[in-house]
C-alpha cells in the first residue's frame, strides 16, 4: 500500500536563510541548539546563518562524518542541559542525521537501537523537539526525508525512519552551496542521482514518488545541471537546480532504496576510512544497475529517457561515463577499500533496510560479485 507523505514546509530560493527568524517564531523556538560540523564553521557558513537568529542560541559544531551512537548520546545530553527548545541542523547529511537522532534521544528513553527501522522501531517514535533543517550540500535530501542514518555501537549503520523525524521546516538556500569544492559537489550530486534512480526502481507502488524521482534524475543528469555545478561552483542556476534535484531525490526515496545504499551503508560504517556516502553510491551504482538489468524493463526505459539515452543503452556505462566526467574515483580500491573489507561489507549490506528495497532479491554471492567487480 502506498504511503504518500510529502508534508515538509520548505522555503526554497536564493536568500531563503533570511527567513530563519520568522520560521523559528512560527515553531515557537526561542533558544535553538545548532548542530553543524567543523568545516561549516571554518568557512563562515555558520556565522552567515546564526546572524539570522534573534536572541540566544547554543552551537555544537563537531559533527563527525557518519555520526555514531556514542556522539548522538553525548550531544543529546548537551541539548537537554542547554535549556534550548528546538534544533537547527546546518550542513550535509551527517549534521542533519545527527540532529534528528539527537532530537529523538532527547525526547525518548534509550537504547537507541530499539528505534531502528530493521527492527520495526519506527512505530515507537513519537514527537521530537521542533527541527529546522538547512542543507549546505545538494545530495542527501535529509531536510525533507523521514530518515536518519547512524552507526550503532554494535557496528550496524542503522536507518531510523518515521514521519516524526521529518524536519518541521526546511530552509533550502542554494547560495549556501556556492563555492562548494568540485569533488564534494560531484559526490553529493551523485548521492542525489542515486536516490532518484533507486527510488524509481524500488518495487513498492507509489506513483507520485516515482514521478518525482524521474523528474529529479532528468534535472540533474538529463538537463546537465550536475556537470554544470561541478564545472563552475559559482553558477547560481546550477546550484539552484542541484539543490532541487537533491530535495526531489529525498521525496522520492520514501518509496524505498536498494542494493547500492545497502552496500554504501555497510562500507560507510568503517570508522577508520571515513568514506563519503555519495562517493560510495557513485562507485557501486553502475555495477548494481547491470545486476538489476531485466528486473524492471519499463522503469529502465523511463530512466534512459530522463537521462537522454537511446533505447537499449547500458545504464551502468552511462553512469560510469558521468562519474568520469565529474571526477568520481573509478574503483573502491581508489578510496581505500580492499578484499579484506569485502566479507564484512556484504554481511552488513544484507542486514541493511535498503537491501529489502532492491527491485529483485540479491543473494550473498551476488553482493560478493558486485563488490569484487567494483573493487
Amino acid at each position: 500500500m502506498p504511503v504518500i507523505n510529502f508534508v515538509t514546509p520548505c522555503i526554497f530560493d536564493h536568500g531563503a536563510v533570511t527567513k530563519l527568524g520568522r520560521t523559528m517564531g512560527g515553531l515557537k523556538i526561542s533558544r535553538p541548539f545548532v548542530v553543524t560540523d567543523p568545516g561549516i564553521k571554518q568557512v563562515g557558513l555558520l556565522d552567515k546563518v546564526v546572524e539570522n537568529i534573534p536572541g540566544d542560541y547554543e552551537v555544537f559544531a563537531e559533527t563527525e562524518a557518519n555520526p555514531t551512537e556514542k556522539q548522538v548520546m553525548e550531544v543529546a545530553a548537551q541539548y537537554k542541559a542547554s535549556g534550548c527548545d528546538g534544533i537547527i541542523a546546518l550542513g550535509g547529511g551527517s549534521s542533519m542525521d545527527l540532529a534528528k537522532a539527537v532530537g529523538l534521544m532527547a525526547s525518548h528513553e534509550g537504547p537507541l537501537e530499539q528505534y531502528g527501522a530493521t527492527v520495526g522501531g519506527g512505530k515507537l517514535i513519537k514527537n521530537i523537539p521542533p527541527l529546522i533543517a538547512i542543507p549546505t550540500t545538494a545530495g542527501t535530501g535529509s531536510e525533507v526525508s523521514v530518515g536518519a542514518v547512524v552507526i550503532q555501537s554494535n557496528g550496524l549503520k542503522q536507518t531510523f525512519a518515521s514521519p516524526k523525524l521529518v524536519p518541521a521546516t526546511a530552509i533550502c538556500d542554494p547560495e549556501l552551496t556556492l563555492g562548494l569544492p568540485a569533488g564534494l559537489t560531484a559526490a553529493t550530486g551523485m548521492d542525489a542521482v542515486t536516490h532518484c534512480i533507486e527510488a524509481v526502481l524500488a518495487p513498492q507502488i507509489n506513483p507520485p514518488a516515482e514521478g518525482i524521482g524521474l523528474e529529479g534524475l532528468g534535472r540533474a543528469v538529463g538537463d546537465g545541471w550536475l556537470k554544470k555545478a561541478v564545472l563552475d561552483g559559482s553558477d547560481k542556476d546550477a546550484r539552484w537546480n542541484m539543490m532541487m534535484a537533491s530535495l526531489e531525490g529525498a521525496l522520492a526515496f520514501v518509496k524505498g532504496l536498494g542494493a547500492v545504499h545497502a552496500l554504501s551503508h555497510a562500507a560507510g560504517r568503517l570508522s577508520d576510512l571515513k568514506l563519503h556516502h555519495g562517493t560510495l553510491n557513485a562507485v557501486f551504482l553502475p555495477h548494481v544497475l547491470r545486476v538489476n538489468e531485466g528486473s524492471a524493463p519499463t522503469k529502465y526505459h523511463r530512466l534512459r529517457q530522463m537521462m537522454n539515452l537511446p533505447e537499449g543503452a547500458d545504464l551502468g556505462d552511462a553512469i560510469e561515463e558521468l562519474n568520469d566526467a565529474i571526477g568520481i574515483p573509478k574503483k573502491l580500491s581508489d578510496i581505500g577499500l580492499s578484499m579484506d573489507h569485502g566479507s564484512g561489507i556484504v554481511e552488513y549490506a544484507m542486514k541493511d533496510l535498503a537491501h529489502y528495497g532492491n527491485p529483485r532479491p540479491l543473494e550473498q554471492a551476488e553482493y560478493e560479485k558486485i563488490y569484487e567487480t567494483a573493487l
